[in-house]
């Protein structure tokens, strides 16, 4: 009966595709058409029928052994998809896997990635790439048309993939439809950018043609679309996009439009990652609620409780293999202007890069977080801290890659320092200086350089791409910049005695719960009768790193009460933001 019913829309739909193909000149159609249910990340090997199928299970290993053929032995012309978006993929056989190893390679395909974590390659989007790309390859002939993520047209991670599409292809078009509320997009005017779909993830259409024999780098063109859903879909529907070709980068290859002017400059800078000797991404706990707090009472429930709690996994398993040690307890630069305390016993900690963090414990230290690409366009890309860090502790979820963090001295067990510096690189870096500064006076002109707003305005095509260089100074520029460097540091490590000198107030009394936030006229409100005032707008909009530390500390303390403590320190924030826009303007 209900195989009765399935068949009857099958039916009807056989009979219009017949009628349809007939008028196009088909004179005749299978009764079974060529449409298989399959898994289009396995492997195109076809199964054979199992002895005891039946029914259902029939019919599903029916289905899998027809698509397995398709794929085994007839040649694919078009591929058409939407595949899912998915960076922890559920696809990790040793056929999917092996799907994107082509693109695990630096651009000419011999030298491997040099990439520390390409784990993005791994995404399910890019191995249905990878398997269109093969069925075309194969066939030397055909078209791929998919929506996808648009991670891949410019993240530098990504440039393998980009020059073997290139090398396969005759001419890509893409159309990058954006949408990213991760990177908070929007449109050129400054209006709200919207996603065609309900997902936070930017998209962009790829339509790749194949119909030459050899080997010759496609021409690409590409597209974008801004603004509301509805607007989009308009200009979709409309289909007059207006395409203009890339001149491709013969390095990162890159599917869209960048401005390049400056480049040979820019590229005269030292890489502020081949200065350090060591650096490493930030901590990662997996279990921050229970191994991060900022208050070490607290801290110290929270884990006992963990430890009492098989559901917590992982982390219970661990917390019940150690005995707990109090002096394992350390600071942590948690957020901007957050610092809370850890757990850090690198036996229970997910990832606690003990090698790097380490030197934030044996001795007093300074260092600088920045990241590869992707930084907050509004923010300078790099942060001070002076204790282990976490992984986000200065860029959101959503921006592309994890920060750095790199200590300015690395210690031995005996508490003996040396500087965490390349040679050569600091040597490059300090040709023009008549005498050779300390380290602490490179690390402020470094600060005072990378806080330049017209730096960042000029070579902000590449900061989104890759991690920054640091200008080569003559004497008096590095005169000039590294004691305003200084005055930056000091601040953000909240060292500096101006941060007292506030000007922001709280004047109505009350129980100081964090409830609804709001801001108006200056004023911060965080419930119905209570207020920080006196607060610029600039200070509550203003950004480091990814975050907008005036708002995210006060989220984060959303349903708590603000101690006396706590008044302060949002007050000394404030003064902070305020005193690092006008040293910015004075870096010019």
């Amino acid at each position: 009966f209900g195989f009765e019913l399935m068949m009857a829309p099958y039916t009807i739909a056989h009979m219009k595709l017949s009628m349809t193909l007939k008028e196009t000149g088909v004179d005749e159609l299978s009764d079974r058409l060529g449409v298989y249910l399959t898994n289009t990340l396995e492997e195109g090997v076809p199964l054979q029928p199992g002895l005891f199928n039946f029914g259902l299970s029939a019919a599903v290993s029916e289905e899998s052994h027809l698509a397995a053929k398709v794929k085994s032995d007839h040649p694919v012309m078009v591929v058409i998809g939407n595949p899912p978006y998915s960076g922890e993929s559920s696809n990790k056989t040793p056929f999917a896997q092996s799907l994107v190893e082509k693109y695990k390679y630096e651009p000419g395909g011999f030298i491997k990635l040099q990439e520390r974590n390409p784990k993005w390659i791994n995404d399910d989007y890019v191995k249905f790439l990878a398997f269109a790309e093969n069925l075309i390859l194969h066939n030397q002939e055909g078209v791929l048309a998919m929506i996808t993520n648009h991670a891949y047209l410019d993240n530098p991670t990504f440039r393998g993939l980009r020059w073997h599409l290139a090398k396969t292809f005759d001419k890509i078009f893409v159309l990058d439809l954006h949408g990213n509320t991760k990177k908070k997009e929007e449109a050129p005017d400054g209006s709200k950018d919207e996603n065609i779909f309900d997902i936070m993830q930017g998209v962009a259409i790829i339509l790749a043609v194949k119909n030459r024999k050899h080997n010759i780098i496609a021409e690409v063109f590409y597209s974008d679309l801004f603004g509301g859903r509805e607007k989009k879909f308009s200009e979709l529907n409309i289909g007059l996009i207006d395409y203009q070709k890339i001149i491709l980068d013969p390095k990162m290859f890159y599917f869209v439009n960048k401005n390049m002017a400056g480049k040979s400059d820019y590229e005269l800078g030292v890489y502020i990652s081949e200065l350090f000797s060591l650096n490493s991404v930030g901590v990662v706990t997996a279990a921050d609620s229970i191994l991060i707090s900022d208050n070490k009472q607290e801290l110290v429930r929270n884990i006992n409780k963990a430890r009492s709690n098989p559901k917590n996994g992982k982390i219970y398993d661990r917390l019940l293999k150690q005995v707990i040690d109090e002096s394992f307890i350390r600071p942590i630069s948690y957020r901007p202007f957050d610092e809370q305390f850890i757990y850090y016993d690198t036996q229970v900690v997910e990832r606690s890069r003990e090698k790097v963090m380490r030197n934030y414990i044996l001795g007093n230290n300074i260092g600088l977080v920045f990241k590869r690409g992707g930084v907050e366009e509004k923010s300078p890309p790099i942060f001070a801290v002076k204790n282990i860090s976490e992984s986000r502790a200065w860029s959101r979820p959503g921006m592309q890659g994890i920060e750095f963090n790199a200590p300015l001295y690395i210690f031995d067990s005996d508490g003996k320092r040396s500087i965490n510096f390349r040679p050569k690189a600091v040597e490059l870096l300090i040709q023009n200086l008549i005498e050779e500064p300390s380290p602490e006076v490179i690390i402020d002109y470094i600060y005072g350089a990378l806080h330049s707003p017209s730096y960042r305005e000029k070579y902000k095509e590449f900061l989104k791409i890759d991690f920054p260089r640091i200008p080569i100074p003559t004497q008096q520029e590095f005169d000039r910049l590294a004691p305003l460097g200084r005055e930056l540091r000091e601040l953000h490590l909240m060292q500096s005695p101006i941060i007292d000198e506030y000007q922001t107030t709280f004047p109505i009394a009350g129980d100081c719960k964090v409830e609804k936030l709001s801001y108006s006229e200056g004023k911060v409100w965080i419930n119905k009768t209570q207020y920080f005032g006196n607060v610029p707008e600039l200070a509550w909009n203003f950004y480091i790193g990814g975050y907008q530390p005036a708002q995210k500390w006060l989220k984060d303390r959303k349903g708590r009460q603000l101690s006396d403590a706590d008044l302060v320190h949002y007050q000394r924030i404030i003064k902070i933001l305020l005193e690092t826009d006008r040293l910015m303007k004075e870096i010019g």
